[in-house]
């Protein structure tokens, strides 16, 4: 009897198997349905785009002198300050004329000199030499003279403003400048361009110049100078921007923004959403819905934001069903549903 019922527990177990197996296989099944990531989508579209392209400098006075005197020379005074506003012409810094003077009457005294060789030269009582050797001591410390002269009146060669000052009165001058002197109109800034742009950067060309001093205000400047060599280095050709800077509120040393128009090219735009930017690194991806139900993971390069929207340059064409939400726990060939 015994035997009977442990056989007849057996057999209910056997047949119990079939039924518990096909119930894990459904909830298998059920649950693999229900892990499919819910995504909402929008079409990626095409439309004519500026290309801009942006560089950073610092602005730059377009003239700057140092000013100095070539004789070695005491400075008597110096008239002007750091900031002070000067003009073309203006006596900036007064030398010692002491040594001056002393050359003055040492030339005075060579002229009376010369005067007495060349009286006697002519009579036969000095020889050709003498007469052309007492020339040209004059001649010499008449230069000399004019050059000093030049050195103990310095004045402004520019109008500008004076920028730095290294001496003071009854300072000897050394190898520094006694005062440097800029130009604030006009001002400019060098920026480096890359050579796929070297056909389309032309002298004159507008540009719009955004100094942080003075937020998204922006000032016109425009291409002075186009450097005709590209550095095989960096593989960029230097270019010069200029701003008239009329009212003198841009000043050297300020960081400046400069933006460049290349025309303009059709590309595709997608929501910003739809772009995800890979951690710890600096390549972007979008997730394109498949026609099968999963979706594709594309590597794309940026262009500019539009708003809410991204210029895309490569990696997905217009047209195509681009994920815009749910795209967290998205891998590559994903199931997924699509949600309105």
């Amino acid at each position: 009897m015994r035997k009977l019922v442990q056989m007849g527990v057996f057999l209910l177990a056997v047949c119990c198997l079939p039924a518990c197996s096909g119930n894990k296989e459904n909830n298998g099944q059920k649950q693999e349905v229900e892990e499919k990531q819910k995504v909402k989508t929008a079409l990626s579209s095409e439309r004519e785009v500026e290309q801009i392209e942006e560089y950073t400098a610092t602005v730059e006075s377009d003239v700057k002198n140092n000013i100095s005197s070539n004789a070695a020379l005491r400075i008597k005074q110096v008239l002007v300050d750091v900031g002070d506003v000067v003009r073309r012409g203006q006596l900036l810094v007064q030398m010692d004329e002491s040594s001056l003077q002393q050359l003055k009457l040492q030339i005075e005294n060579q002229k009376i000199e010369f005067n007495r060789t060349d009286q006697l030269y002519k009579v036969g009582g000095a020889s050709k030499a003498e007469w052309d050797n007492a020339k040209m001591q004059l001649e010499i410390n008449e230069t000399a003279y004019r050059n000093m002269r030049e050195n103990t009146r310095l004045t402004s060669p520019v109008n500008g403003v004076v920028t730095a000052r290294n001496y003071d009165n009854g300072d000897m001058a050394g190898t520094n400048p006694i005062l440097t002197i800029e130009t604030l109109a006009p001002v400019k800034m060098l920026i480096h361009v890359s050579e796929t742009y070297y056909p389309q950067v032309k002298k004159g060309m507008a540009v719009a110049v955004r100094v942080d001093t003075y937020g998204e205000e922006e000032f016109a400047g425009k291409v002075s100078i186009v450097y005709p060599t590209v550095d095989p280095n960096t593989h960029t050709f230097p270019v010069e921007i200029t701003l008239s800077n009329q009212d003198n509120r841009v000043r050297p040393g300020m960081f400046a923004r400069a933006t460049l128009t290349f025309g303009v090219e059709k590309h595709t735009i997608v929501p910003d959403q739809a772009v995800v930017k890979q951690m710890g690194a600096g390549d972007h991806y979008v997730y394109v819905y498949e026609k099968n139900g999963t979706v594709s993971r594309k590597k794309v390069e940026i262009g500019r934001r539009l708003g809410t929207e991204y210029e895309i340059l490569s990696g997905v064409e217009p047209g195509k069903q681009v994920v815009i939400a749910g795209q967290n726990k998205l891998a590559d060939g994903a199931a997924v549903e699509l949600v309105k």
